[in-house]
């Protein structure tokens, strides 16, 4: 009887020590997981465009009457706009050069969409999304969007702090700027330069 109750207790610590190690196991695959997401959202732009070749198409600035607000580069994988392949990224970098809250931003943002003409059921379902992606700017602070693979990637200063998963965000945020219909023609002009193509 003795000998069963040993043999039960060592059977019960194998199993526990069993456990443990393999919860930690777990834990570690977890951990190196989670660290590798993080590097990756820790990702710096100036990084990635050294490692990834893009060329400007263009660059302005948009002022209303005396007052400069931001300064804007338009870059692609292959120099022209419209991407012409799946595997072309693009990136829309603007720099500001006054202050702006995100509440405006997105206020802005919003407005330029429907003087577009774009109906609400396309743009409403983002707000939330830019509502946690977009802080406030001031002086100085830059904003870029980069899409690639069909997802939306937001850098602020440089350092990412967002994706929105949605093939169709992309080319409706930088529509604002480039549309045919945008309410900057001269922006959309000099931002594009010789690179557009019918």
């Amino acid at each position: 009887m003795y000998n069963v109750i040993l043999g039960i207790l060592i059977l019960s610590l194998v199993l526990n020590s069993t456990s443990a190690e393999s919860m930690s196991t777990s834990s570690s695959s977890t951990l190196i997981d989670q660290t590798a997401q993080s590097s990756i959202k820790k990702e710096n732009l100036t990084n990635l465009m050294s490692s990834t070749v893009f060329i400007a198409t263009g660059t302005t600035t948009f002022s209303i009457l005396f007052w400069d607000l931001y300064k804007s580069t338009l870059y692609s994988t292959s120099g022209r706009y419209p991407l012409t392949t799946k595997s072309d990224s693009l990136i829309f970098h603007i720099n500001y050069l006054t202050d702006i809250s995100s509440e405006n931003l997105i206020g802005r943002t919003i407005e330029q969409w429907q003087h577009l003409g774009v109906e609400e059921n396309r743009y409403s379902h983002y707000v939330a999304d830019l509502k946690k992606l977009w802080p406030n700017i001031t002086d100085g602070d830059s904003l870029a969007l980069l899409i690639q693979n069909k997802k939306s990637v937001f850098y602020f200063n440089d350092l990412y702090i967002g994706t929105i998963d949605d093939p169709n965000f992309g080319q409706l945020f930088i529509d604002i700027w480039l549309s045919k219909k945008t309410s900057q023609p001269t922006l959309r002009a000099e931002l594009l330069g010789d690179s557009y193509y019918e």
